[in-house]
């Protein structure tokens, strides 16, 4: 069966990667597991029969035709048609919060079906595999070139974690790129509401777009922002920074800082 590429689809056909990724999810009988991208059952083959139930997501018409004639008829499995960008962990899941996810991430989703994963209510773990380039952007430090608002978004609400690199070598089609399998596992409780997620995410976003300028110009003349000159001081102090710096060195705990900060303002 041929891959689609409209769909972004690359096979991983070593068997070896696909143990490796199963054990690191590291499932028992009593797990709830949601598999992203079935495909052609790479990981699924791994996990059939291991799990107390497996949900397959898959969006191909004829893939998910395969997933039915192999493992259609087993109660344990549910293999839903659908997008996995229009998926809610409610309704196919009987626990969200302790519900497994793993899967191989087409790299043309990557970042949306990342924070789709991190909508509440939020799974126990994510284990997925993406493009090196994108870990390496998720998993950047504070001050680097790869530091951006997907490190933030991300770190705001989970623990990272590099599991393992696969080299494109292991895919059918061979892609352009290697791949890295990270592990999220979301913070329980959150750190933030919802009210306060929102807030970040505008803060961080608008701060980005920005992010070759001092923090206080920034706050000072973009438009989602337009901080006064005199709550600058302030600002400063409750994020415990100096605003002429840029952006890039602040961590995600103090972008929270500062988005609380901004929030409780007159």
């Amino acid at each position: 069966m041929r891959a689609n590429k409209s769909l972004g689809q690359n096979f991983l056909v070593d068997p070896n990667f696909q143990r490796k990724i199963v054990e690191a999810l590291g499932v028992d009988t009593e797990d709830e597991v949601l598999e992203i991208g079935s495909g052609r059952g790479a990981l699924t083959c791994h996990l059939v029969g291991r799990v107390r139930r497996l949900v397959l997501v898959e969006l191909d018409d004829r893939l998910v035709a395969d997933l039915r004639d192999r493992w259609g008829a087993r109660p344990d499995v549910l293999i839903v048609h659908a997008d996995a960008l229009s998926l809610d962990l409610g309704p196919l899941a009987t626990s969200p919060e302790t519900l497994k996810v793993v899967g191989n991430i087409p790299y043309n989703i990557t970042s949306p079906l990342l924070f789709r994963l991190l909508e509440r209510p939020r799974p126990a773990e994510i284990l997925v595999m993406v493009q090196r380039e994108v870990a390496d952007r998720i998993l950047a430090d504070p001050g680097t070139a790869a530091y951006g608002a997907l490190a933030v978004g991300v770190r705001s609400v989970a623990d990272v974690e590099k599991v393992l690199q696969v080299p494109r070598q292991a895919f059918r089609p061979v892609p352009g790129v290697d791949s890295t399998v990270i592990r999220m596992t979301p913070h329980a409780p959150p750190r933030l509401s919802e009210v306060e997620e929102a807030d970040l995410r505008a803060v961080v976003r608008a701060v980005f777009q920005w992010r070759r300028k001092q923090l206080q110009k920034i706050l000072r003349d973009h438009p989602d922002l337009l901080v006064e000159k005199d709550a600058l001081g302030p600002l400063a102090n409750a994020i415990g920074m100096e605003l002429t710096v840029r952006p890039e060195v602040l961590s995600s705990d103090a972008f929270i800082a500062l988005s609380r900060a901004l929030g409780a303002r007159p």
